[in-house]
């Protein structure tokens, strides 16, 4: 995904808030041996945000580790579109696990994390 003018010229990723705080689930947790993953989850548990470099078909994504760096998942298209060109020019974000449902909900609605913007306040571009 791009952002672009109406001149098709590029223009910046949307910038998240300076009070960033956010509640969002990790899809993809079905997949290889993530379940075993999900299953030594603990609320409160410290994540690790990895961006994805830009790829021209893919649209934007963000990996979601846990420590020792086991994948959990990813985040939603949604969130990943800003967040990830945010991180990829130098923003960075503390994630933790806040609520692990058990298996008889859905996989993308089962693991709920909390991000919360961790640099000093100011953008990567010096805003």
């Amino acid at each position: 995904m791009s952002h672009t003018t109406r001149e098709n010229a590029p223009v910046p990723p949307p910038m998240p808030p300076r009070e960033l705080r956010l509640r969002t689930n990790v899809h993809g947790t079905v997949f290889a041996a993530r379940r075993a993953v999900v299953n030594r989850l603990e609320p409160g548990q410290p994540l690790l945000l990895v961006p994805d470099p830009p790829q021209e078909d893919e649209p934007p994504a963000v990996w979601v580790h846990v420590a020792g760096g086991d994948v959990l998942g990813h985040l939603p298209v949604q969130v990943a579109a800003w967040l990830a060109p945010w991180m990829l020019a130098g923003g960075r974000v503390q994630a933790r696990v806040r609520h692990v449902h058990g298996d008889d909900v859905a996989s993308w609605n089962r693991i709920e994390i909390e991000m919360e913007r961790s640099d000093d306040g100011s953008a990567p571009d010096g805003d």
